[in-house]
């Protein structure tokens, strides 16, 4: 019985690793993905060993839309923590603060979500899906068609998307690619109304009371991640999100 297990679990390891492997290979078939990585990736792994973020690594990407940032964060090997590795500027928004609710209203989502399409084709030239709508949008939107195709991706143009422009996505997706091809199935991405202290939640409430429970549900896991610069296991249902 042991031996039969050893195989088996040797066997899932050699099938997991070639699945892993053969993704990055396919992903650099595209031209654009190949350019990206010519273009930046040497750079990039420099200041990646440099700060002793070592591969294999994961990556978390927190949004914020007031302050028009995307931070991509890197857990290392070995690591226990996420460190941040570099904030983006969005070169384009649309909408108001407050959850994407319905089709065609040009809102960016608020809430948490991972990465569920590598777009190496993209008409923004390189595109990363977020699988939004999830259960609490669906549950928030009710009869509403909650709408969906949301990437963070490159040019400048949204109507609800994260543009970062071409050179910034080709680093983001080479990013992407590495830590899926070494086994992060689920990338977080994490979009939030702002940087949500309780100073800059007391003061965007006041404008928007209709968001204030929604608001302190997405808080709470802000306030994890600050603290523990690790992210918890998220459930989502009756529309709200709970910190397992």
């Amino acid at each position: 019985m042991h031996k039969l297990l050893v195989l088996i679990t040797a066997f899932l390891f050699t099938t997991m690793a070639h699945a892993q492997s053969s993704f990055k290979t396919d992903q650099l078939a595209f031209e654009r993905v190949k350019t990206a990585y010519a273009d930046q990736w040497e750079n990039i792994d420099k200041q990646l060993i440099a700060a002793g973020m070592h591969a294999p690594f994961q990556i978390y990407l927190a949004a914020f839309k007031k302050e028009k940032q995307l931070e991509l964060w890197i857990k290392g090997a070995g690591a226990l923590e996420y460190r941040l590795f570099r904030t983006y500027a969005f070169c384009a928004s649309s909408g108001i603060l407050g959850p994407k609710l319905k089709e065609g209203d040009k809102q960016t989502p608020e809430g948490f979500y991972h990465i569920n399409v590598f777009n190496p084709e993209s008409k923004f030239f390189l595109s990363l899906g977020i699988n939004y709508p999830n259960s609490v949008d669906l549950f928030r939107s009710g009869n509403e068609n909650p709408g969906g195709d949301i990437y963070i991706h490159g040019k400048c143009e949204t109507v609800g998307c994260i543009p970062l422009t071409d050179e910034k996505i080709k680093e983001v997706y080479a990013l992407a690619v590495e830590a899926k091809a070494a086994g992060q199935d689920a990338i977080p991405v994490h979009i939030f109304p702002f940087r949500m202290s309780d100073q800059n939640l007391n003061a965007e409430v006041k404008f928007c009371p209709e968001q204030k429970q929604f608001w302190q549900n997405l808080q709470s896991v802000y306030t994890w991640f600050s603290k523990k610069k690790n992210l918890p296991v998220i459930l989502e249902g009756s529309g709200k999100y709970q910190i397992q």
